[in-house]
């Protein structure tokens, strides 16, 4: 088979999910067997064991959290040096080279970084390839996904740091969505109205940043109309510490992925 996961939590399941829309030909295993499930309902792929994916498949995601990865790799590791399968890691915080480590050898090893937005075709996925990985390999990977979302290539280095904003910052997007919410629902619009407008709005700002290329300072000054209500709700949102308390989120995930990796 050309893919296996190993582990289908959200995560691996989203990308699995983008993957079923360019191919069946891969197999998933988890250690509950609820994937089993969603192997043969939602991606129209095989369910099986974690030996049976070490030993068929060309491309292994591995799916599982940093902290389980050592002990997972070290039970199929000699599955592994024989076949010499190219393993895409998505374990924030483990580099590609302690990756290797834990298998007792250098292989192939792609490292992503998605986001939940995967799962509806609007995931950021940041990848980069040890040098045992050609570019037409690397290319062909990003075609297979291509139904994931938008692909980038970064540098490993920058892996944690990028990660905390694109990885981590669904969540914070959602917070903000639910409080803009909370906000015009105590201004009495009805909740649903409420969310979806917020949702809208973000979407439509986004677009904007994108496709203007103007600074997003910029483009909030051209909305702050002199004495206006906009203005006076900058001025809240900074009274109450928004720039840093954004700031410090994106430093907090940093810290906490580089913890990770240790």
């Amino acid at each position: 088979m050309k893919y296996g996961f190993i582990g289908c939590g959200n995560m691996g399941r989203a990308v699995a999910f983008a993957l079923s829309k360019n191919t069946t030909d891969f197999a998933v295993t988890d250690r509950s067997g609820k994937a089993k499930g969603d192997a043969e309902l939602l991606l129209g792929c095989k369910y099986t064991d974690i030996n049976t994916i070490a030993r068929e498949c060309e491309n292994i995601f591995l799916c599982v959290k940093p902290q389980m990865m050592g002990d997972m790799l070290a039970g199929i590791s000699e599955i592994l040096k024989e076949k010499k399968p190219v393993l895409i890691t998505m374990a924030a915080g483990l580099t590609m080279e302690k990756i290797c480590e834990m298998v007792g050898e250098k292989l192939p090893v792609i490292r992503i970084m998605p986001n939940t937005p995967v799962l509806v075709g609007k995931g950021v996925i940041l990848y980069c390839g040890n040098d045992l990985v050609p570019d037409e390999l690397l290319e062909e990977f990003v075609s297979d996904l291509s139904h994931a979302g938008k692909f980038d290539q970064l540098p490993e280095k920058l892996f944690d740091a990028a990660t905390s904003l694109t990885g981590c910052g669904p969540a914070y997007a959602y917070m903000f969505v639910e409080a803009l919410a909370d906000g015009a629902v105590s201004c009495g619009v009805p909740r649903q109205k409420a969310v979806e407008y917020a949702a809208n709005m973000l979407i439509g700002a986004a677009e904007m940043v994108l496709q203007t290329n103007l600074h997003p300072g910029d483009l909030k000054d051209a909305v702050c109309s002199p004495g206006g209500s906009t203005i006076a709700g900058v001025r809240a949102l900074e009274r109450n510490g928004f720039r840093g308390a954004v700031i410090d989120c994106i430093v907090a995930a940093n810290e906490k992925n580089k913890e990770l990796g240790k």
